[in-house]
């Protein structure tokens, strides 16, 4: 019997907001369950009008199209046995019309219910072909689809004739077709071995300078946070686009405000392999300075909590519509209704590898890597890090933040840091192939 292929579990499997994800990197992972968890059932305001079972039009799989009356706010897909897939669609409902479809294709079965308001599918599969499973959304419309990509190659019908060159090919492979008969072959005994390269490449990094338009962020000496960093962003986004051919998205390239919210969502769109954003620092006592790096998590110390604090006070003093932060509240951490997914490992080891290109190559003092319930980094279904480039309230370290030599630094550090990660993210792909 053949099995899912679950690496694309491997990176996220809890984070799906705004946009259904790539598999991700190889060989080392944490798997930890759901991260979007509601305080309570919240008033479903899309509708299921239908679950539709189509071929896709290369003849490689199926896609499940579950069409809505507007675009589900986060989903969430994971396995639950060898041949089910759970998938989760938060603050939705069935239409009072909806009607059960045969299934279809690879899909033995499956069920729709609804549970505290959210909308969960069940899809039991058939264990004839071996499927990597990927949600995301239409472009198109409001639906979102299931791709239920095959990964073998379709079996052969019983009683059909078999010309001499085809039954040689089944019985004993030519070389160029060894390496898929071993990686499928690998799939079928390890369910968790890593998707074609192709798939799982690491090729877009989103970079987000903090704050923007009416938000200066930190403000001392005379310099504002939201110019510093939009100059480092700049600097580094030319290093990571011409030296390593990645592609680049700027959540804002000039001075304007962006919801933090926002930020997260248009990463996502965009399809972002590894979001950075970009902050300077400030306290009240003058001596205070050195670079942190944060990744998403429950807040463990006093000054961690003060940075998320300081940094999520934007949402107050310049959103128009603050609550919608509520169910972002970083206290369900504390309660343990908010579990880490496993994009946060690889988040906290690129975190690491920032820190590290800070100390060794650019001689700043490290505070080292830390985590926080950050709104910027919620809503990114990616691995994700915050990064305090330095205090603007230590007149030296500010004068070092504002000159081009000190922005040239700080830049070609995170830079290293993300060719590094890189290339630990494409070996890693390799190496399960």
């Amino acid at each position: 019997m053949s099995h899912l292929s679950m690496d694309w579990f491997r990176a996220h499997i809890a984070r799906c907001v705004d946009a259904g994800h790539r598999s991700r990197w190889g060989p080392s992972w944490l798997l930890v369950g759901l991260l979007l968890v509601a305080a309570g059932p919240a008033q479903a305001d899309v509708l299921v009008t239908d679950v539709i079972f189509s071929p896709r039009s290369d003849g490689q799989g199926y896609v499940v199209r579950v069409r809505t009356t507007g675009s589900p706010e986060a989903y969430m897909l994971q396995p639950e046995q060898a041949r089910e897939l759970k998938w989760v669609l938060y603050n939705t409902t069935l239409h009072a019309d909806y009607d059960k479809r045969a299934p279809a294709g690879p899909v033995e079965d499956y069920t729709v219910t609804q549970q505290n308001g959210h909308l969960i599918l069940r899809v039991t599969l058939t264990s004839d072909r071996s499927i990597s499973p990927t949600a995301y959304r239409d472009g198109a419309s409001d639906d979102v689809l299931l791709n239920l990509a095959y990964d073998d190659a379709p079996p052969v019908a019983s009683g059909a004739a078999s010309s001499p060159a085809s039954t040689a090919s089944a019985s004993s492979p030519s070389a160029a077709d060894a390496p898929t008969a071993a990686r499928t072959e690998q799939r079928r005994r390890d369910p968790m071995a890593t998707l074609s390269r192709e798939r799982s490449r690491l090729d877009t990094v989103v970079i987000d300078p903090g704050h923007g338009g009416k938000d200066p962020g930190a403000v001392a000496h005379g310099l504002y946070e939201k110019d510093i960093v939009l100059d480092v962003a700049h600097k580094l986004g030319e290093y990571v686009e011409n030296r390593l051919n990645l592609e680049v998205v700027y959540t804002r390239t000039d001075d304007r405000f962006i919801a933090l919210e926002e930020r997260g969502h248009l990463a996502n769109r965009r399809g972002g392999d590894l979001f950075i954003s970009l902050h300077a620092n400030a306290f009240q006592s003058a001596s205070v300075q050195g670079t942190e790096t944060y990744f998403l998590g429950r807040s463990k110390t006093d000054a961690a909590r003060r940075v998320m604090k300081q940094e999520n006070s934007v949402v107050r003093e310049y959103e128009e519509n603050p609550d919608r932060y509520d169910e972002y509240d970083a206290e369900a951490f504390v309660k343990g209704e908010l579990f880490l997914s496993a994009s946060m490992q690889f988040s906290e080891e690129f975190a690491s590898i920032v820190q590290n290109q800070f100390k060794e190559r650019v001689q700043r003092r490290s505070r080292g890597v830390h985590q926080a319930g950050f709104y910027v980094l919620w809503s990114a279904s990616m691995p994700s890090v915050l990064v305090e480039l330095g205090y603007l309230t230590n007149r030296q370290e500010a004068r070092f933040l504002n000159s081009d030599r000190g922005q040239t630094y700080l830049a070609s550090a995170i830079f290293r840091a993300v060719r590094k990660y890189k290339n630990q993210y494409n070996k890693g792909i390799v190496s399960s192939e």
